[in-house]
């Protein structure tokens, strides 16, 4: 399966892609729509557009918004990527957009993970995996992937072992890169902090009033 880095998917959403913004795994867009009936008008387009095997969009239906996500699922390992045909397929989803009227909102795609510091992923993985999805093995590298997305995907962030307590559980917060630095900022003026920009854009650390950490991330800065 032919996968593409993260700089190539931004170039490629900087040359006719701007509904699209790259998330953790995924590349997403978020469109407009009047009620229930102009959602499932474009959904029911969007069903019309031919897909690969594991290559099926996830689309959630809110109040005034459908969000759609794409990905490829590697069939052998489990894992999540986006492909050239994930980027046509997004292209022939924006097409069906632009017939229909609908306006696409970019910056305000999201995706939320869990990340849990740990000396031994392989040791504390499974345990994770059948706890959040039902089975043992939905592992995929370092990160538990819900074949069903029900839950937030759940990674590993590797640590040298350590006496507790110690803050070892944070939220990931993935946005489009332009209200990055509007979400840090209401952040902070919330009573947070940030903790380190050093590796801002890519991510920054936040605090919370009590010292509980959380990173905005963002796909800039990233292969």
């Amino acid at each position: 399966m032919e996968t593409l880095s993260n700089p190539e998917i931004r170039r490629a959403i900087a040359s006719g892609l701007g509904d699209w913004r790259k998330l953790a795994q995924p590349i997403a867009a978020r469109y407009r729509v009047a009620g229930l009936a102009g959602a499932a008008a474009f959904v029911a387009a969007v069903a019309e557009v031919p897909v690969s095997a594991g290559q099926e969009p996830e689309i959630r239906v809110g109040r005034g918004f459908v969000d759609v996500a794409l990905s490829t699922v590697d069939g052998r390992a489990g894992g999540r990527w986006v492909t050239p045909d994930d980027l046509e397929l997004a292209r022939a989803i924006s097409g069906v957009a632009r017939v229909q009227g609908l306006t696409a909102v970019p910056g305000e795609v999201a995706q939320l993970e869990l990340a849990l510091d740990t000396a031994d992923d392989k040791l504390v993985g499974p345990f994770w995996s059948a706890l959040l999805t039902g089975e043992a093995g939905h592992v995929v590298g370092d990160t538990v992937l819900d074949p069903s997305n029900r839950v937030p995907s759940l990674w590993f962030q590797g640590t040298d072992p350590h006496e507790s307590p110690r803050q070892r559980w944070h939220l990931d917060l993935w946005l489009a890169p332009e209200v990055a630095d509007a979400r840090i900022a209401a952040a902070v003026a919330a009573g947070g902090e940030v903790v380190d920009g050093s590796q801002a854009p890519s991510f920054t650390v936040l605090a919370d009033p009590d010292g509980n950490r959380v990173c905005v991330c963002t796909a800039l800065d990233r292969e």
